[in-house]
C-alpha cells in the first residue's frame, strides 16, 4: 500500500498593489466615480479580512479551544492527541468538556442547537448523531476547506463518501473499526488444519470453519462464532458494494443468514438462542479456547492483548487474525467499520484555528499518536500499520499486520435521516430469524415492507 499524504498549511491571501495605486486613477463622472470608488473599497475590506482569517490561524495570539467529547478519564488518546497538536502550536490550548457517554449525541445537539455555545470543536459519535446535526444546521461544512488544503480523502477508504449529505462534508473522522476475522491457532494446529488467509471467499471460510469443528458433547470446538447483533450476518452483504443497509431491499442478506443458520443446526457455531439468554459477552466466547474464528471489530485487539497480559484470558493467547471473507469476485479487504470523527459548529468562535486542530487530528499526525495509543486511526498508510503492528502483544505473523491494510470500508450504518427507526425493523427480524421463529425469506419480506414504509414517510 503506498499512499501519499497531503498536507498542507492554510495559504495566505495577498493583497493586490493595483489597491494603493486606485487613487491616482483619472476623474470619472459623478455616476462613474461612485462605483470607482465603491470597488477598492470592497477589495480592501476583502483582503483585510482574508488577512484578518489567516492572522488568527497563525499569529501568537493566545487561543483556547473547547473540545466537546466524551469519557475522559477512560479514552487514552485524548491528551496524546492534544500535546502533539500543542507542540506545533503553543499558543493555542486545548480545553476538553466531558458530556459523558450515556446521552452524548442528545446533549450536544441541544447544547449546539442552544444560544450561546462557544464550542470549537465536537466530537461527533455516530452516524444518527451526525445526521441529526446537520439537519439541525449547527455544523459547519468542511468542502471548501478540505480542497483550500488538499486534504486526500482517499486515504479514508471510502467511508467520507458515506457520510457525505447533499454533496457536503462536514465532517472528518480520526477513528474507525475495522472488522476482521480473529483466530485461535491452537486449535487449528491440534487439527493439522492451514490457518485462515486473508483471501477467503465465504464459502472456503464455511469450509474451513467445518473444519475444525469438533461437536463431541463435553469437549465441543466451534469452527465459528456470531455475536448477537444483527452487524455480524446482516452486513456481510454489503461488502460487494452493490447494496446498502438502507436501501429498503434485504434479498442480499439471505445467502448469508442461510450459512450462519446451516453452521448452527451443525454445531459449528453456538445456537443464538442460547447466546441470547445467557448473555454470552463474545470476548467471553473467544476466551474459552474453543472457538476457532470469530468475526468481530478492531476493537477487540487491544483488550484481547490486555487481558492475556494480565493473565485473565489462559485459553486464547496464540492468536492472529486475517482479512473479513469477501463475495466471490470482491477484492480482499473490503470489511465494515465504525467511525468516530470531528467537525466543527456553526457557533464556534475560532474557526480557523478549530479547522487546523480538525485536520491536525484527522490526519497524518493524528493517526500516528491514534496508532502508538493501541487505537486504529482512520487515515490510514504503511507507517501507521506498522505502529499499531508492533505494539506489544501484536500476532507476529504477517498475515495479522496485512490483515490491517482494507480496500474499502463500509459504515455499518451509513447516513441517513431514517437510520434508527430502520435499525429497530432490522434488529426485530434479525431475531426472529436467528431464534427460527420466521422463515429467512418471511423475514425480508418484513423487512422490506417495513423499512420501504419508513423511507417513504
Amino acid at each position: 500500500m503506498k499512499k501519499k499524504i497531503i498536507s498542507s498549511l492554510l495559504a495566505v491571501s495577498m493583497i493586490a498593489a493595483s489597491i494603493a495605486g486606485c487613487g491616482s486613477a483619472e476623474q470619472a463622472p459623478a455616476a462613474e466615480e461612485t462605483k470607482q470608488e465603491e470597488a477598492p473599497a470592497a477589495e480592501e475590506a476583502s483582503a483585510a479580512e482574508a488577512v484578518a482569517e489567516t492572522a488568527e490561524a497563525t499569529s501568537d495570539e493566545p487561543v483556547t479551544l473547547k473540545w466537546a467529547l466524551w469519557d475522559v478519564s477512560s479514552t487514552v488518546y485524548y491528551q496524546p492527541l492534544i500535546d502533539a497538536f500543542t507542540a506545533e502550536h503553543p499558543n493555542v490550548t486545548v480545553e476538553m468538556v466531558d458530556l459523558g457517554s450515556t446521552d452524548y449525541s442528545t446533549v450536544l445537539g441541544t447544547q449546539l442547537s442552544g444560544a450561546g455555545s462557544d464550542f470549537d470543536v465536537v466530537t461527533v459519535k455516530d452516524v444518527p448523531g451526525y445526521v441529526s446535526l446537520v439537519n439541525k444546521g449547527v455544523l459547519e461544512p468542511l468542502n471548501d476547506l478540505i480542497a483550500q488544503d488538499g486534504v486526500d480523502l482517499s486515504l479514508y477508504n471510502g467511508v467520507t463518501d458515506q457520510v457525505t449529505i447533499d454533496g457536503n462534508l462536514y465532517e472528518l473522522p480520526f477513528r474507525s473499526d475495522i472488522w476482521v476475522l480473529y483466530y485461535n491457532k491452537d486449535i487449528f494446529d491440534t487439527a493439522g488444519v492451514a490457518y485462515p488467509t486473508n483471501d477467503m471467499t465465504w464459502e472456503e471460510y464455511d469450509k474451513l470453519a467445518r473444519s475444525v469443528t469438533d461437536t463431541t458433547p463435553g469437549s465441543e470446538i466451534y469452527g465459528a462464532h456470531y455475536h448477537t447483533w444483527r452487524s455480524t450476518i446482516q452486513l456481510d452483504g454489503i461488502l460487494d458494494g452493490k447494496n446498502t443497509i438502507v436501501d429498503g431491499s434485504y434479498e442480499f442478506t439471505k445467502p448469508y443468514y442461510e450459512m450462519v443458520l446451516a453452521q448452527q443446526k451443525d454445531g459449528v457455531c453456538m445456537d443464538y438462542a442460547t447466546l441470547k439468554t445467557q448473555g454470552l459477552h463474545y470476548s467471553a466466547a473467544f476466551a474459552q479456547g474453543n472457538v476457532a474464528t470469530m468475526n468481530m471489530g478492531s476493537w477487540f485487539i487491544a483488550t484481547l492483548i490486555q487481558k492475556i497480559k494480565d493473565g485473565e484470558y489462559t485459553d486464547c493467547t496464540n492468536w492472529g487474525m486475517v482479512k473479513y471473507p469477501h463475495a466471490e469476485g470482491v477484492e480482499p479487504g473490503s470489511t465494515l467499520s465504525t467511525i468516530t470523527a470531528l467537525a466543527i459548529p456553526t457557533s464556534a468562535p475560532n474557526k480557523d484555528m478549530a479547522w487546523e486542530f480538525v485536520k491536525f487530528v484527522s490526519g497524518e499526525q493524528g493517526a500516528e499518536v491514534m496508532a502508538k495509543t493501541g487505537n486504529i486511526p482512520a487515515m490510514t498508510n504503511d507507517k501507521i500499520v506498522d505502529l499499531i503492528a508492533s505494539m506489544d502483544g501484536f500476532p507476529t505473523d504477517e498475515a495479522s499486520k496485512e490483515a490491517l491494510v482494507t480496500s474499502h470500508t463500509y459504515l455499518e450504518m451509513p447516513a441517513n435521516d431514517k437510520s434508527s427507526e430502520i435499525e429497530t425493523v432490522l434488529n426485530e427480524q434479525h431475531d426472529l430469524i436467528m431464534n427460527e421463529e420466521v422463515s429467512v425469506d418471511d423475514a425480508i419480506t418484513a423487512m422490506n415492507e417495513g423499512v420501504q414504509a419508513i423511507i417513504g414517510q
